[in-house]
């Protein structure tokens, strides 16, 4: 009987925490300003986009040396859809770059 009256303690404790970190939640969300927040958003974003346009740069790298060396594995091993896995791994290096080039653009970054 007195484990479970202490349980009850227990859960009755721990809701009024999660009750009053809600309620604390709940007001300052109400103390933002929603265009302040946008234009806050907005200017995070594209001060990273130079950024992370960088990274697309070096992953399409990445992705056309291990592409070359796929390439030169099958073209060895005399396979005969080499041609087919060239255009597949160089098309999607031109992918990655062409995104990154197109993305920087539209946004006017």
């Amino acid at each position: 009987m007195k484990t479970k009256f202490y349980s009850t303690i227990r859960k009755g404790k721990a809701f009024a925490l999660a009750f009053a970190v809600y309620c604390l939640t709940y007001l300052y969300s109400y103390a933002q300003d929603g265009n302040a927040g946008i234009n806050e958003a907005n200017t995070r974003v594209r001060s990273y986009f130079d950024t992370g346009t960088n990274l697309m740069y070096a992953i399409g790298a990445v992705l056309g040396l291990i592409g070359a060396v796929k390439v030169y594995q099958k073209w060895n091993s005399g396979d005969p859809d080499t041609g087919r896995v060239a255009a597949a791994w160089f098309g999607s290096c031109i992918f990655l770059v062409v995104v990154a080039t197109v993305l920087k653009s539209f946004f006017g970054v």
